[in-house]
């Protein structure tokens, strides 16, 4: 396979040098470019044929989220795996709307990078192909194992995709969601909405509520587990 070339962009010396060694140790990956700004990677981009960057939202000159703007603008053909100790849900999301393959957060595990190179470079080797990609194959290559780390064995239904989106739905907000709250946020059907909740619940990442109304069953409402003490909404 051709080997995966990869610009690092992060301005603290000893971050880049041990980013480079991680990725020195993932067969078919070589670091063959190191940017300490936003404008020299941009350059950098611009000259030279990279397949993945790395890429930190700190840098001297201006954020990362502003380089991956600057990327899609130009038509800079890489694609970038945001790391980072950013977290908040807002620049996450944007950065995934901008294209990013993944989003490692500092300080993270060798394990965690290896995942996402892995993953990344079974993706680049069958779209390099140049042959057409049927709905199942593109499903295994798109859902990075690591997307939701500590969630395994997702039941039949669900994919990994759509569990992070209604998770980030209730990372962004601080009242608790019903099924249809976030079917609406998120352009699902109600049913599929609850799947992923219950399943989120079952796995004790959120928790539930119960809203009582004047008439009829109780509605479920969902928050990320641990940000209410109550249990019940009157």
């Amino acid at each position: 396979m051709k080997m995966i070339n990869v610009l690092i962009i992060e301005d603290d010396p000893m971050v880049v040098e041990v980013n480079s060694g991680f990725v020195k140790d993932i067969p078919g990956f070589a670091v063959t470019g190191v940017a300490k700004t936003g404008s020299e990677a941009l350059a950098l981009l611009e000259k030279k044929k990279f397949d993945l960057a790395l890429l930190d939202i700190y840098l001297p000159d201006m954020d990362g989220f502003t380089v991956l703007q600057e990327v899609r603008k130009r038509g800079l053909n890489v694609d970038v795996v945001m790391v980072t100790a950013v977290q908040d849900a807002e620049t996450v999301q944007n950065v995934f709307r901008y294209g990013a393959v993944d989003y490692i957060i500092k300080p993270f595990k060798f394990s965690r990078l290896k995942g996402a190179l892995e993953s990344y470079a079974a993706m680049f080797k069958r779209f390099n192909q140049k042959t057409a990609i049927d709905q199942l194959e593109l499903d295994k290559l798109t859902l990075s194992r690591t997307q939701t780390e500590g969630i395994t064995g997702l039941p039949k239904g669900l994919n990994e995709i759509t569990l992070k989106q209604v998770l980030m739905c209730l990372v962004r907000v601080t009242k608790p969601q019903s099924a249809e709250d976030v079917a609406v946020s998120l352009g699902l059907a109600r049913v599929t909405a609850r799947r992923y909740l219950e399943y989120l619940e079952s796995n004790g990442r959120v928790d539930v509520q119960l809203q009582y109304g004047s008439v009829g069953r109780p509605i479920k409402k969902f928050i990320m587990t641990g940000r209410n003490e109550h249990k019940e909404l009157n």
